[in-house]
């Protein structure tokens, strides 16, 4: 036999083939060979993996659920009750304005109005220790014991007082509105609403106060311009009349238009009126000089008849009469000639009467004319006595005029400030009110606090989240192998099979009677994964592996064996634990694999039979005090070497790797190397160790196989799909049983 019979996994390494016709193994996902010294790849928390940690832990979940409701509910009931009262308030812009309104700016600038800023402005005037402190005072609650001791002062009382009803009261402003909602929460449902209520009124009232004390400075600094300015038109008054007396100065302007003029003395006053006497004075005179020469060449005609008038009237009437009686009497008839004689008398004295008022006329129309010119020069000579005063008055106006100017300066500004000052005082005082109560408050009817649903929610929501991250602490905290999938993502090794949890005490060997269980069907896949790991079959020699002691490593052996027997192979199954055997025989420990390492005996001496067909056992022999030292001898290379050339397949059930150095030294002269991981057990890097300690040695680890595996708390059903019962007949058993096998040396 040559050295190629015996391949170590080092100088050899054969991987898991690809999918073919045959049914190969196929390879996971991403899957590459893991380097020595290799590390965990973290795990991506998945639905499929919550879903597997909710369903292994749902004990835990339920109880933290159940806890959490049950506080929900010891937290409704140890609870005071609290009532909250409500109130509605409508908060406008100030509208009183102090100024002209065409001298606001509109839309903008310096009238711009900011309805946020003044709306959180309010918030935090509501929010203020002020109003609490004035609620307080309002409904007395500064004596309520509730509210503060009775040994401290008032003022203490009040502060303390305050606070406490400020830790009850919530003001807030309602989206896109000018609407304000004070709410204060009290064990008294009446108390409360009475706060709410108070908090509204003593609002408004402290606006309106506040409002009014905004105008005190401004009332404060006009009172004393308004005395200052009032004080200096006073003085100016004075030194205007003094002067005016001085200089004889009276001044009779009836308005404004007539300041600077001459008129407002009374030498200009007197002046005009003598001017305009003596304009009428030359206008009479005019008119009666000419009436008296119009008299003496023509005459006065309209006097005359004025004063004929009567006579010449009878005249005609007596004429008229005259001529209609001539048309029937003579001129010679009596009648006619007294007719005729009493129109010659009446000719007679119309001539004398305009003869006397035509002498008449003439002496009173030159007397009257002789008065008019008298008249106009007396008025001439006072016009020009009055120019030469007017002209020396005008000299003295000029100060005057100073003086009245300042006099009216100073009114004005007086008359300004005053008016200017009842204008804040109106805006201050009895400007209209901004802030108004929509809705009152009313005596809450039950409370809002505790409320059982909604504390129930809470605890459910407290409950779950509370176990679901327990839950997640425990999984990853216990960084375990315990899935198919953490064999390949966190080893990076194939997962060759899943063997279910052994429940009942029935020795291993018994139960893989069966061969219709869970169990064996288990076995039956990792024996046909075993199968497609090499391009020629299943590994000449395998051996068989776990991280730590009772891990199910030799009942895997015992059942892989066992099943490759079946398929007529002729296999050894050789106890390679030097140290805690597995398989026992009930015969003297003289033969084995130790005995053979120490000497040159055969193969077949130590070789025993057992009641499998075509399985024979290889059995530990004596325990060595030196098990290391025996495997690392060359002498274990030739064993294996006769045993492949003997045997269609040899399967070594070896030690647990950490801790030893013995399942590396089998692992470097075994073509393969399977490792048994315990699902839930095997810690993450303890098992990355031991690869990396097999890499390490030689050794070629087509795989792993997970152990006492529970399906149903990982979130996997575990069957075939033939009506088979996975946990019928339980599964692995524990790794400190021995193993008993009927055996018998070969013949």
């Amino acid at each position: 036999m040559s050295k190629n019979d015996i391949e170590p996994a080092g100088s050899h390494p054969i991987w898991p083939l690809a999918p073919q016709t045959g049914g190969a193994l196929a390879l996971p996902q991403g899957w590459a060979p893991q380097p020595s010294g290799g590390g965990i790849l973290p795990t991506d928390l998945n639905l499929a993996t919550l879903w597997r940690v909710v369903s292994e832990w749902r004990w835990l979940i339920l109880g933290t659920v159940a806890v959490g409701l049950a506080g929900a509910i010891v937290i409704t009931f140890l609870t005071t009750p609290l009532y909250r009262a409500q109130v509605m308030l409508e908060i406008n812009p100030p509208q009183v304005e102090a100024v002209d309104q065409s001298k606001v700016s509109r839309g903008g600038g310096e009238g711009y109005f900011d309805q946020r800023a003044y709306l959180a402005t309010q918030i935090g005037l509501l929010q203020s220790k002020n109003l609490a402190e004035r609620v307080a005072e309002d409904l007395n609650l500064v004596s309520n014991p509730s509210f503060a001791p009775t040994g401290a002062d008032r003022a203490t009382r009040k502060k303390i007082a305050g606070g406490r009803i400020a830790g009850g009261f919530q003001a807030k402003v309602l989206q896109d509105s000018r609407l304000i909602q004070l709410t204060y929460v009290s064990p008294s449902p009446a108390l409360a609403a009475q706060i709410a209520n108070s908090y509204a009124d003593n609002f408004i009232n402290s606006n309106l106060q506040r409002r009014y004390e905004s105008t005190a400075y401004a009332r404060n600094f006009l009172e004393k311009q308004i005395a200052k300015t009032r004080a200096e038109l006073e003085v100016s008054e004075r030194q205007q009349v003094a002067y005016a007396q001085a200089h004889g100065i009276i001044n009779t302007a009836g308005g404004d238009n007539a300041k600077g003029s001459d008129t407002n003395s009374i030498q200009g006053a007197s002046l005009i009126a003598l001017n305009q006497a003596l304009a009428d004075a030359q206008t009479k005179r005019i008119i009666a000089e000419e009436a008296y020469r119009s008299e003496s060449r023509v005459g006065t005609t309209s006097e005359v008849n004025e004063s004929t008038a009567p006579l010449r009237t009878e005249r005609a009437q007596l004429e008229s009469q005259y001529q209609e009686k001539l048309a029937s009497f003579k001129p010679e008839y009596p009648d006619m000639v007294r007719m005729r004689s009493r129109i010659d008398s009446l000719d007679q004295q119309i001539r004398r009467e305009a003869g006397q008022v035509s002498n008449g006329l003439s002496n009173s129309l030159l007397a009257r004319f002789r008065a008019a010119a008298a008249a106009e020069r007396e008025l001439q000579g006072r016009v020009n006595g009055l120019k030469s005063a007017v002209l020396g008055l005008r000299e003295w106006s000029i100060q005057y005029n100073i003086l009245q100017r300042s006099v009216d300066t100073n009114r004005a500004l007086y008359e300004t400030l005053l008016e200017r000052y009842k204008q804040i005082g109106v805006a201050g005082g009895v400007g209209a009110n901004n802030v108004s109560i929509v809705d009152g408050a009313d005596v809450p009817g039950v409370p809002f606090k505790p409320n059982l649903i909604l504390n129930l929610l809470i605890g459910l929501g407290l409950g779950l989240l509370s176990g679901i991250g327990a839950a997640l602490a425990l999984e990853f905290l216990n960084d375990t192998v315990k899935t198919p999938d953490d064999v390949r993502d966190k080893l990076r090794l194939p997962s060759l099979g899943v063997i279910p949890k052994k429940k009942g005490a029935e020795a291993i060997a018994e139960e893989l009677k069966d061969q219709s269980s869970a169990l064996s069907e288990a076995y039956f896949s990792l024996r046909t994964s075993l199968q497609f790991t090499t391009d020629s079959g299943a590994p000449r020699s395998l051996l068989i592996t776990s991280t730590r002691a009772a891990e199910g490593k030799s009942s895997t052996t015992l059942a892989l064996a066992q099943n490759f027997a079946r398929l007529g192979n002729r296999v050894l199954l050789v106890d390679g634990d030097l140290r805690k055997p597995a398989f026992v025989t009930g015969l003297e420990p003289d033969e084995g694999l130790s005995k053979l390492l120490t000497n040159h005996d055969a193969l077949e001496n130590h070789v025993l039979n057992t009641q499998f067909e075509n399985l024979s056992l290889l059995p530990c022999g004596p325990l060595p005090p030196n098990p290391a030292e025996l495997l690392a001898s060359p002498r274990l290379k030739a064993i294996l070497a006769d045993a492949i050339s003997k045997y269609d397949m040899v399967i070594v059930d070896g030690p647990p790797v950490l801790g030893l150095a013995d399942a590396p030294l089998l692992a470097g002269v075994c073509r393969a190397t399977l490792l048994v991981i315990e699902s839930g057990k095997t810690r993450t890097k303890a098992a990355l160790d031991a690869i990396t300690r097999l890499n390490a040695s030689g050794g070629n680890i087509v795989g792993a196989v997970l152990t006492k595996f529970h399906a149903r708390s990982h979130g996997y059903g575990y069957g075939y799909g033939y009506g088979y019962e996975p946990y019928r007949y339980g599964g692995v058993g524990s790794r400190d049983r021995e193993i008993k096998l009927l055996a018998q040396r070969e013949s």
